[in-house]
């Protein structure tokens, strides 16, 4: 699904989110940064936006490696990555979310955008995520939420309505969106999801509810 949309997923993000979702990033950043960090897993990294607002928020000696199940979206982080001539401590590399191809303690942040939702086992993409952090590192993790309970009809009014039609034009893949309206209405809230973040292992959760409460930035430490 992911390779048919990769071309135009970048687009389809700024449209459908009206743009909030540089703001998303600029958050997760601003998280990352108030540790000192040498080496940051930025997971279901797709096209690459979450690892070059990395590349451009922390030291440039920061070694950041984006990494993805899916080719074709890396591809398009390549083909992004060359063409601005930038972000040279950035690495992409293919591997799967629940059986990272990745030493133990390989890094200070782990960080992961929307992307958390699409595994087929949460609690094993976790504890995996938890396994390749060092001790006393962060797993910051960015992803859709369930809204506060007021706006919660208005929220799912757009996501099953207007987004998908919106996204087949954008696109060309209704089906897609569908899913990733599915997807969102299955994924827990924030309450149950620290519960799940702390039965992987981690510890000193925080959230950061964002947008009333649409999306939730958690944060962890190993």
């Amino acid at each position: 699904m992911f390779s048919r949309i990769a071309r135009r997923y970048d687009v389809a993000n700024r449209l459908l989110s009206g743009g909030v979702d540089v703001w998303w990033r600029h958050r997760l950043v601003a998280v990352v940064r108030r540790q000192a960090v040498t080496d940051v897993l930025d997971l279901a990294t797709g096209s690459g936006d979450v690892a070059f607002a990395l590349s451009k928020g922390l030291a440039e000696s920061t070694a950041i490696t984006g990494m993805d199940f899916c080719q074709p979206m890396l591809d398009e982080a390549v083909i992004k990555q060359k063409s601005s001539g930038r972000f040279s401590n950035v690495n992409f590399r293919q591997g799967d979310g629940m059986a990272l191809p990745l030493a133990d303690a390989s890094f200070d942040g782990v960080t992961i955008s929307f992307g958390l939702r699409n595994m087929a086992d949460r609690h094993r993409a976790l504890c995996e995520m938890f396994r390749v952090l060092r001790p006393g590192g962060r797993l910051v993790i960015l992803e859709f939420s369930q809204p506060y309970a007021w706006f919660r009809p208005l929220y799912y009014f757009y996501l099953k309505r207007i987004l998908p039609s919106i996204a087949a034009v954008v696109t060309g893949d209704r089906g897609a969106y569908e899913y990733l309206c599915g997807s969102i209405e299955r994924y827990p809230g924030h309450t149950a999801m620290t519960a799940e973040i702390v039965q992987a292992g981690g510890r000193r959760v925080e959230v950061k509810r964002m947008t009333l409460g649409s999306v939730a930035l958690h944060i962890a430490f190993k």
